[in-house]
């Protein structure tokens, strides 16, 4: 019989154990349940709710549970519906009637809120790690290639030569987002549910905080209702897990482009690329090509927690069962994602001189030109029709702004004078931009030492 089963007169149907069970993928939280089990119990002796013995006798029975899932002797039942259940069920073979003390004071509803916010604290840490290793894998390749110069895009057009160290340090300052967004996050996921009950809180004299300080959070929850009914903290995790995943997916189809012929910018490691079954000429970027595709299941857990939740009533629904296996995904493709995404970031070789020969072409350094006449007290506006002419002139007689003579600047206006050609070399348009934040080798050497002391102060 169930352990729910005494006001039933039937066992359940095969189908609905199937359809209702959710023990195939919320058993990985077997350590936080035994863990958030033996301090409820800690807790019921200590309020006098139990016998002291009886709490020693349910702790080893629990640790005996514990070590049994560790070494694969436990059985997985799904007529046991959930981890909880079937931890319980065993409890009570190993240790007698005793162990059906252990649920005293609390309900399956703020047992299930306690694993998963243990359980997603853990892994939110984990992710943390990961999150910290990208960023000073990214730090690297900007350090190893601080004064390789390549187009800059707008509009996937050639726009303005910057420093490929600088474009690397923008994907760090993305990444460094997600950090803080999730340090931020666990806060959130850092308050102790337990003793919420099943909505109403209970009529035995517990002690949250003593469960709280136990099991290392740092506060509890204020609302009994509110904390059984709240999901807040999974959608948020998800959130943060879907803006990580849709930075690496502009990443991976930037590496995508750069590897290819068109472009030759990089060059991926043999140790992380792949080929193909029948063009032996082929090195596809499949790890990037996965970035990308992954992100949309991401996407998709994300939404999925987001319509489960939006029309449901105070307090918990059975629904909520529906929060975790999306979250477990998203929690295992991000660690695996940007754990082999970092390594196939910094074995990457980068093609100085393909990047350059793109530069070469396009009028990158237009924007300077119009600089170079507002510098002179010439209106931009005046300017940047004048530079555009230019740009026509260029086109129609197949040169670059840098083959052109002081004579023929002059032609468009007497403000031209011997100095232009070096004002415009691709090195100076790049040098020139030492504003706070800009591509110059100056400028890129301030972020990356801030980027050190920033993951000296979070490592």
């Amino acid at each position: 019989m169930k352990l729910w089963g005494g006001r039933f007169n039937k066992e359940t149907a095969k189908i609905l154990e199937q359809f209702n069970g959710s023990i195939d993928f919320d058993k990985r939280m077997y350590e936080e349940d035994i863990v958030g089990s033996i301090a409820h119990s800690k807790m019921l002796a200590k309020q006098d709710i139990i016998k002291k013995e009886e709490q020693i006798k349910i702790e080893d029975g629990l640790l005996q549970v514990l070590e049994e899932i560790k070494s694969e002797k436990f059985i997985f039942d799904l007529k046991d519906e959930d981890i909880h259940m079937a931890i319980e069920k065993r409890l009570i073979e190993i240790v007698g009637e005793v162990g059906g003390k252990l649920h005293t004071a609390r309900s399956r509803n703020d047992q299930v809120a306690l694993d998963i916010r243990m359980y997603l604290k853990k892994e939110s840490k984990v992710i943390e790690e990961l999150l910290v290793e990208l960023l000073e894998g990214l730090v690297e390749i900007a350090k190893k290639n601080k004064e390789v110069i390549m187009p800059g895009y707008t509009h996937m057009q050639r726009a303005q030569p910057i420093l490929f160290s600088h474009h690397m340090m923008a994907y760090y300052e993305m990444f460094k987002r997600d950090l803080e967004r999730l340090k931020d996050s666990y806060k959130r996921l850092d308050v102790m549910p337990l003793g919420a009950g099943a909505l109403a809180g209970t009529t035995y004299n517990i002690d949250r905080h003593f469960v709280a300080k136990e099991l290392d959070f740092s506060e509890v929850t204020k609302n009994s209702l509110d904390t059984v009914s709240d999901r807040d903290f999974i959608i948020e995790l998800n959130f943060i897990i879907s803006m990580i995943s849709m930075h690496m997916s502009r990443l991976a189809e930037e590496v995508i482009m750069w590897s290819t012929s068109e472009f030759s910018f990089i060059n991926l490691d043999d140790a992380y690329s792949t080929g193909s079954s029948i063009m032996p000429q082929k090195k596809n970027p499949d790890i990037a090509e996965l970035i990308r595709g992954k992100t949309g299941r991401i996407f998709g857990n994300l939404m999925g927690i987001l319509t489960v939740m939006k029309g449901l009533p105070m307090a918990y629904n059975k629904d909520t069962q529906e929060d975790k296996e999306g979250v477990f995904d998203s929690i295992d493709t991000i660690k695996i994602s940007l754990v082999i995404f970092k390594e196939m970031l910094v074995t990457m070789k980068v093609n100085k001189k393909n990047m350059v020969k793109k530069i070469e072409n396009g009028f990158i350094n237009a924007t300077d030109v119009a600089d170079y006449l507002a510098k002179k007290k010439l209106p931009f506006r005046e300017a940047h029709r004048i530079v555009g002419e230019l740009v026509v002139y260029c086109e129609v007689n197949k040169k670059r702004l840098s083959e052109l003579t002081l004579k023929e600047f002059k032609k468009f206006n007497g403000l031209f004078e011997e100095d232009i050609n070096k004002k415009i070399s691709i090195e100076e348009c790049v040098n020139e931009r030492k504003s706070y934040g800009g591509t110059s080798i100056e400028s890129v050497k301030v972020q990356i030492d801030q980027a050190n002391i920033f993951l000296n102060n979070n490592k």
